[in-house]
């Protein structure tokens, strides 16, 4: 990690409005300075006369000097990918960032002000200007007010800081981009790789191995909220101490995402997914017709002398799927079991009438079969293809009695009549079988291909 330490002098005001009249720019590479950089500029207005009582730079000094256009390529490889140091930040970063913007770039580098690492570091004084600071330090000002003097003065402040105590560095850094939540031992760095697509990421320990498997729609959003939210405290306080790397691996969609991740969490076995090692087929959806002739759904616990349509984890992924039918199929939510009353139009899930008996079984049921007839295809032998990760491929997906048994990503010029003999063979996962059976109503019916019945 390496530091800018910036001081600039201006012609006062704010920095929509003020110009820029001396830069000294610093490099410490954490350890000690290795460059130096310093120019007067050519503010291109007047520099009003209290300025130059107090900086020494009048209008005579700048009159030949560039402009920050004439230097801005050179200042920008100096501060861009650095972390911006300045006593006072704020003033000397909002007169920089406005500069750069006006010749069309946009300053957006971690920054530190001295003046908050003071206080942690120097705690009690009643003054904590740039003076008073180096008087209490016995450091010594060369040229006050002016650039260079000013921004050697901040960096052996600095120094001493960083030497003494960097972890208030690392802290700072957190607090100041809004990063205050990463885990201690989780480069800062690194939270800036994570992408914002769709994926799964892996979370590492100190010694390499993997504790934690995740899917994500947006991969940065998700390993932050492990950590800044208020879900489940005690694994988040656990991951924190634990988590030193994360790795990803992006899927292209999020159907893609809950079976790969599903897989890797069968494959590492990560200590904290142990709620997803052991799935149990608990709930199914049972199908049958009632004496009025309506075909009916009803979500139950499996036993062994019925056979279920479909078999959930849990009540609540069974009414998930079964509210899914009913949107697509236009079913009755009385007839499928999530209502005791009859429908009212009122109401986001209404049927067309079966439970009023308006809608004749024989229409009715003619919807049920289609329901049910989606759900028995998808048990069949089918390949699905899915986006892939970028515009020039396509995921491909097989399931065999429902689930995963092969899949890839193929260029889309690499693609050939074959399809399944393209794909990679991987160990069959149950938790696939769900996954298939959530998504499946979801995607559009030309992606799906019946490669034999059963």
């Amino acid at each position: 990690m390496e530091f800018a330490i910036v001081d600039i002098e201006t012609t006062g005001g704010a920095p929509k409005h003020g110009g820029i009249t001396e830069v000294a720019v610093l490099i410490h590479d954490g350890e000690s300075i290795i460059r130096e950089y310093q120019t007067l500029l050519n503010p291109e207005q007047a520099i009003p006369t209290y300025i130059t009582g107090l900086t020494g730079i009048d209008n005579f000094m700048v009159r030949h000097q560039p402009t920050f256009e004439d230097i801005h390529e050179e200042l920008w490889e100096l501060l861009n990918d650095r972390v911006f140091v300045a006593h006072n930040v704020s003033f000397d970063y909002g007169f920089l960032r406005e500069a750069f913007f006006k010749v069309g770039k946009e300053l957006k580098t971690p920054k530190l002000c001295t003046v908050r690492l003071s206080r942690k570091v120097y705690p009690g004084m009643k003054s904590y200007s740039l003076g008073r600071l180096c008087e209490s330090q016995k450091i010594e000002i060369e040229a006050r007010h002016r650039a260079m003097g000013d921004a050697k003065a901040t960096a052996i402040l600095f120094d001493r800081m960083i030497k003494s105590d960097f972890q208030i560095i690392n802290q700072s850094l957190k607090k100041n981009t809004g990063e205050s939540f990463l885990p201690p031992n989780f480069p800062h760095s690194k939270f800036k790789e994570i992408p914002t697509t769709c994926g799964v990421y892996y979370m590492v320990d100190e010694r390499g191995k993997v504790i934690y498997v995740g899917k994500a729609i947006n991969i940065r959003e998700r390993f932050k909220n492990h950590f800044s939210g208020q879900l489940l405290p005690n694994l988040k306080q656990k991951l924190k101490t634990e988590v030193f790397d994360l790795k990803w691996e992006l899927t292209g969609s999020e159907i893609m995402a809950l079976l790969f991740e599903a897989m890797e969490i069968k494959r590492l076995w990560p200590k904290y997914n142990s709620a997803l090692k052991l799935p149990k087929r608990l709930f199914g959806l049972f199908h049958y017709e009632d004496n009025s002739g309506y075909g009916r759904f009803q979500v139950s616990k499996i036993t062994k002398f019925f056979k279920p349509l479909e078999s959930f984890f849990s009540m609540e992924e069974a009414n998930t799927f079964l509210k899914t039918g009913i949107k697509t199929y236009n079913l009755c939510p009385k007839l499928c079991g999530l209502r005791k009353v009859n429908c009212s139009p009122e109401e986001e899930l209404h049927c067309d009438g079966a439970c009023h008996f308006t809608e004749k079984p024989k229409d009715y049921n003619e919807k049920v079969a289609e329901f049910v007839g989606k759900i028995k295809e998808s048990q069949k032998e089918l390949l699905i293809s899915l986006e892939g990760r970028n515009s020039n491929e396509t995921a491909y997906c097989m399931f065999e009695s429902g689930m995963l048994s092969r899949f890839a990503y193929l260029e889309n010029d690499q693609i050939t009549d074959d399809i399944p003999s393209q794909l990679t063979v991987v160990a069959q996962v149950p938790e696939t079988y769900y996954i298939l059976r959530q998504y499946i109503h979801q995607i559009n019916p030309e992606q799906i291909q019946v490669l034999e019945t059963s």
